[in-house]
């Protein structure tokens, strides 16, 4: 295999005539040099230098490698320029990945505040609703917006940080006799029909499930629904009732109420996950900073 430290000293040979001026300007011993080329000659093997009067000059295959030995030295050159651009936040790339409805609320918001500050830097954006941290933790995405269960998930090499709890809504039908209350207390829905997801695996339906043992009922599913919108057409269309979470609430049918719940406040908890070789970059920390100053406004 070549090597490029030797490909370098023969571009000196050639660039300056003559071992004796590569020695010079590089700053070896004129024997080091014919070393150097010697060993670049076994690598190759075949001649790269040919005598010529008191100097030397280069054969096809010298003439080459010396080309190439200049490009090295230029892309060299650009990759140290890249990187401290990168390590300073100026350019590069970062991949981000939400679920749905922080789609919505969440990251418009944070995508534009964080382009205003760092033009130079490419966001990959990116919906996704399963297998999320797993992008993260393989290396396919920089950071993550989630939703964290009762337990906090762990990732070797990804940092996970929490952002927010946001609170669930009900969706009720206009003309609902609880429409005119200003915050309804859980207990009071438990003889309701529901517009809901199934309460099944995962964190937002772990949430849910906490939130109605405590205030003692399993609600009656009437019907299950996968999209925001569409349960709100269904609950306006008077089928049950139904409760989502603040950001899933950006966009509302207009016949629909939506009001606070309380004791308990059923909330989802809204995290971060970063990997950490990106986690401490200036441009991963200002994207955090907006996400954080996001979340919480």
């Amino acid at each position: 295999m070549l090597d490029a430290r030797r490909m370098q000293v023969l571009r000196a040979v050639v660039s300056g005539g003559s071992i004796s001026s590569a020695a010079t300007n590089l700053g070896y011993t004129p024997s080091a040099i014919s070393q150097q080329v010697a060993t670049l000659e076994r690598e190759a093997g075949t001649a790269l230098l040919e005598k010529v009067g008191r100097g030397v000059r280069p054969t096809a295959a010298g003439r080459l490698l010396a080309e190439r030995a200049a490009e090295l030295a230029g892309l060299l050159a650009d990759t140290d320029a890249e990187l401290d651009d990168l390590r300073a936040g100026r350019t590069g790339r970062l991949r981000l990945r939400y679920f749905t409805s922080a789609g919505v609320g969440l990251v418009p918001p944070v995508v534009a505040k964080f382009r205003a500050e760092h033009p130079e830097v490419r966001l990959d954006l990116k919906m996704i609703d399963e297998g999320i941290l797993g992008e993260v933790a393989t290396g396919e995405a920089d950071l993550a917006v989630i939703v964290v269960g009762r337990e906090l998930p762990q990732a070797r090499g990804v940092r996970v940080e929490h952002l927010v709890d946001e609170p669930y809504h009900v969706l009720l039908p206009q003309g609902h006799p609880l429409s005119q209350e200003p915050e309804i207390d859980l207990a009071r829905l438990a003889g309701e029909p529901w517009v809901l997801e199934a309460l099944g695996d995962g964190p937002c339906a772990e949430s849910l499930r906490d939130a109605f043992d405590s205030a003692g009922f399993a609600p009656r599913i009437e019907l299950e629904t996968g999209g925001d919108y569409a349960a709100q057409a269904f609950v306006a269309a008077g089928l049950g009732i139904g409760l989502q979470p603040r950001l899933a609430l950006g966009v509302l049918h207009p016949g629909i109420v939506v009001r606070p719940v309380r004791r308990p406040e059923p909330v989802r908890r809204i995290h971060v996950a970063v990997r950490e070789t990106v986690a401490d970059q200036p441009a991963t920390r200002s994207l955090l900073a907006a996400l954080r100053d996001t979340a919480r406004a």
